[in-house]
């Protein structure tokens, strides 16, 4: 197995989450970013990326996503806060 990503994806600061995994990060955001996958984040305009933790195994990467699902969203939001307190789009440092 190869490794993968857990990634958050919003629309602005303290806006809408959505947390998913990926096995190729750069790809999975830009699809987000152009729109190009129905469902909840094309429905909701989730283009910035905000919070990425790669793993080498991706099945600990979808173990960690369902974790953090379940985590009440004021931990999500301390989990952003900690690595990218500005809510910047990281999408240009995958690049």
């Amino acid at each position: 197995m190869s490794g993968g990503w857990v990634y958050i994806m919003t629309n602005r600061p303290n806006g809408t989450l959505y947390v998913g995994v990926t096995g190729d990060i750069a790809r999975r955001a830009w699809e987000h970013r152009e729109g190009l996958v129905e469902g909840f984040t094309k429905k909701y305009g989730l283009k910035r990326l905000v919070y990425a933790e790669a793993f080498e195994d991706i099945s600990v990467a979808i173990q960690r996503e369902k974790t953090i699902k379940h985590w009440p969203r004021a931990w999500r939001v301390n989990l952003i806060l900690s690595g990218n307190p500005e809510w910047n789009d990281l999408y240009d440092t995958l690049v």
